[in-house]
């Protein structure tokens, strides 16, 4: 069974041999363009140089003589005049050429039809091949002197090396960024699985850690509770304090715990269809009985009609009570209000405080694992900053969204939403 790890390098490899045969048709077709342009630029050299030939001039007259070893008009020898006529032409075609376009190492003979070589290259001309010979049938004045048909035969040694030269341009650039993708890639996925390997490591230390804690603090509890039915009534205050803080420290023990097997994804939410406004007014009366106790202005207003909703009801009304928790711990007297709506195949669930608010520059991290808002240099609430990352992540699970309007100083609202399987 294929793993994601091993599922995203085959995907990896199939995109670099992708990207690789893309190059090498692009190559190819570049090179066909070259070799249509390289054509195009010799029809018009070789229209050049038969012009220049088919007149009477100093080169023209030089290979006239040549051709025919006369040396009466000249004060060298016969080596020496074609020595002589042979740079000349050299010079002469390489001239053209450049004019032409074209720069390319190049070899020549000039011969007639009945195969009689009269002057080559100084390097060994190559056999006539289609692709790298280009004739030109010379006209005017050397055939009319000789009477007979001259050729100019013109030869390149390696075409495609010389294609791929001037295509250099295109190919250098795109094997480095090809490379630097792949340098790219590899690098990224070499970060995520170290930093899997780092959150694996760090849900592991603290699922041992919370699980050891977990044994002192029943210990600490059933103690406190054995204590109380003896203890002296002066002393009663302290052991419920013992007991309180204990029971508070198992909750948050218990919290990281649930986060961290749902990170590890050892734990899977079991979503089923449900109701979920009879356990909205249950948790808002339960409030309602904390808030009259600790004096909290709380009121809550449901639309009617069931909520009927796909969820983990467990999960679900941990993030209402997380949310309904923080809106009374950030305010100092607290005014807290919760509506439920139905909207457009939809619900929405509010919840507004009036609160210290969140400051525009924290609005983008207050979702963050381990982040909380700060008052001044110190936080004013104890906490880990496991709420809101926690409320957010179960959310999502749920395929719904949340939302933050807030203000410093004028308190915050967070608005849920969650997609009604009927509108009832």
């Amino acid at each position: 069974m294929l793993t994601k790890r091993n599922l995203y390098v085959i995907f990896f490899i199939i995109a670099v041999v992708g990207l690789l045969v893309v190059q090498y048709q692009y190559l190819r077709v570049g090179l066909g363009l070259a070799r249509v342009q390289f054509s195009d630029k010799m029809d018009r050299a070789r229209d050049n140089i038969n012009s220049e030939l088919s007149a009477v001039n100093s080169l023209t007259y030089t290979l006239g003589n040549t051709i025919r070893k006369d040396t009466s008009e000249v004060k060298i020898g016969l080596d020496s005049l074609e020595k002589a006529s042979q740079y000349y032409l050299n010079d002469y075609i390489s001239y053209q050429l450049n004019l032409s376009g074209i720069d390319a190492p190049f070899t020549y003979k000039l011969y007639s039809r009945d195969s009689t070589t009269y002057l080559s290259s100084v390097r060994p001309h190559i056999k006539a091949q289609e692709d790298l010979t280009y004739p030109i049938k010379v006209k005017g004045y050397l055939p009319e002197l000789l009477e007979k048909e001259i050729i100019l035969e013109i030869g390149f040694e390696d075409l495609n090396r010389y294609f791929l030269g001037q295509l250099r341009g295109l190919i250098v650039p795109g094997l480095l960024f090809l490379l630097m993708i792949i340098i790219v890639v590899i690098w990224v996925l070499r970060s995520f699985y170290l930093q899997r390997s780092i959150n694996t490591t760090t849900n592991d230390f603290i699922n041992n850690l919370t699980h050891e804690l977990k044994t002192p603090v029943f210990s600490i509890g059933l103690a406190s509770k054995i204590l109380e039915e003896d203890v002296p009534e002066n002393k009663k205050a302290v052991v419920e304090l013992i007991r309180a803080e204990s029971n508070r420290l198992k909750k948050h023990i218990d919290k990281v715990l649930e986060l961290a097997s749902m990170e590890s994804g050892n734990k899977l939410l079991q979503f089923q269809e449900i109701d979920f406004k009879p356990e909205l007014e249950r948790i808002c009366e339960g409030f309602s009985l904390l808030a009259k106790h600790e004096e909290i202005q709380f009121e809550f207003e449901l639309e009617e009609g069931p909520y009927i909703i796909r969820a983990e009801k467990f999960h679900l009304e941990n993030v209402v009570g997380n949310l309904l928790e923080n809106a009374k711990k950030y305010s100092d007297n607290p005014q807290i209000k919760l509506t439920a709506s139905k909207q457009k195949g939809r619900l929405f669930i509010r919840i507004t405080d009036n609160g210290q608010g969140i400051a525009k520059e924290d609005m983008p991290k207050i979702f963050k694992k381990y982040y909380r808002v700060k008052n001044g240099d110190v936080h004013k609430v104890k906490g880990y900053g496991l709420g809101l990352y926690y409320v957010q992540k179960i959310i999502k699970m749920h395929r719904g969204k949340i939302t933050v309007q807030s203000e410093p100083g004028h308190g915050t609202t967070f608005t849920m939403s969650f997609k009604l399987t009927k509108n009832g």
